[in-house]
């Protein structure tokens, strides 16, 4: 009899402790405390998450409050972010880690695009950085991401991304940091565009209504594009591609982006080929990225075109490569995002 009522307590415990743990992982985070006009903050949104792809096993690697998505490409968190009380930055800590599979290799070499994005219910994901592993090396940067603190919230629903096709890939660490700047105006909204990693020549242009409300006096379209190719040769990768913005049917930009910069990098890129004429991946200029460096935003002041009210803003790529006999392909990864004053900012590009 006391074993059996020993059994029924431990039954009952274990069933709580299991209910407790659920509750816990899918419970929203809590508002933080506010900051004052001095205070600095710290908020770790993701530690050693590992990235991975595993289609029969896609949470293998979630830890308690994450939820996996893409095969174990992404993991998504929410994080409570502290508001700030007079002008502060916020800044995105990212370290990306290859993990070994043994003391002279990693489980993945090559270079892969990750990102981490804000999660906006109903509309596009807005990336706070968009980075690009190494050839197997370990990477750490610390990205202004101040324009986009209106999207942040009390709470901020965060994904982190890698594209590897390893089992595991790659660890990341993420952290938000808000730090006082009396030298910032901060923006007074922001809204979503767009976001693609698979814009193909077969798609029309991204579309997207904006209303910019009454009083703005700036706004800035945010943006980031780069090009690439299914097969790792030529288009849309190595070839420059003409990018056009337009707002209400008016192009109001068109930029080739494009990096000549990739060999300050090399030392960055332990896996990376080197050829037979000599030269190493790693140090090809690309469409907009390097192997080991995250992408800086365009940033273009459209204040004469986003005045206040609806506006219909399109984005779109020329001459993407077409699918070939082969199957191969280019694409680009799009992503952009307004931004607003409701006065005339002393400072509005973030320094680089």
């Amino acid at each position: 009899m006391r074993r059996a009522r020993y059994d029924a307590r431990m039954v009952r415990t274990r069933t709580l402790a299991a209910a407790l743990l659920v509750a816990f992982a899918t419970a929203p985070a809590h508002a933080a405390t506010p900051l004052g006009a001095r205070d600095s903050a710290r908020v770790v949104v993701f530690r050693d998450a590992t990235l991975h792809w595993n289609p029969d096993s896609v949470a293998k690697y979630a830890r308690r409050g994450q939820r996996a998505e893409d095969h174990g490409r992404v993991l998504v968190t929410t994080v409570a972010v502290p508001r700030a009380q007079g002008p502060h930055r916020v800044w995105a800590d990212v370290t990306v880690t290859p993990i070994a599979k043994s003391e002279r290799e990693p489980m993945d070499r090559y270079d892969r695009a990750g990102n981490v994005r804000l999660a906006l219910p109903g509309r596009p994901d807005v990336e706070l950085v968009r980075f690009m592993t190494a050839y197997g090396g370990r990477t750490d940067w610390s990205v202004d991401v101040s324009a986009l603190a209106p999207l942040l919230g009390d709470r901020a629903a965060v994904k982190v991304f890698v594209d590897t096709w390893a089992r595991p890939g790659w660890r990341v660490d993420v952290a938000l940091r808000v730090a006082p700047d009396t030298t910032w105006d901060a923006p007074s909204w922001a809204a979503p565009v767009c976001y693609t990693d698979a814009y193909r020549d077969t798609m029309a242009a991204l579309e997207a209504w904006v209303d910019v409300p009454p009083g703005t006096r700036r706004t800035v379209l945010r943006y980031l594009a780069t090009g690439h190719c299914s097969d790792g040769r030529d288009e849309d990768e190595f070839v420059s591609k003409p990018n056009v913005i337009a707002v209400d049917g008016r192009v109001v930009a068109r930029v080739h982006p494009w990096r000549s910069d990739c060999r300050r990098f090399r030392d960055a890129n332990p896996y990376c080929a080197r050829w037979t004429d000599g030269s190493w991946s790693s140090d090809y200029s690309r469409s907009g990225w390097c192997p080991g460096d995250v992408v800086t935003p365009i940033e273009f002041d459209l204040t004469d075109a986003l005045t206040p009210g609806r506006h219909r803003v399109t984005v779109r790529v020329e001459g993407v490569r077409p699918r070939g006999a082969d199957g191969e392909f280019g694409f680009w990864r799009l992503s952009a995002a307004v931004i607003g004053w409701d006065h005339a900012p002393r400072l509005w590009r973030n320094p680089q």
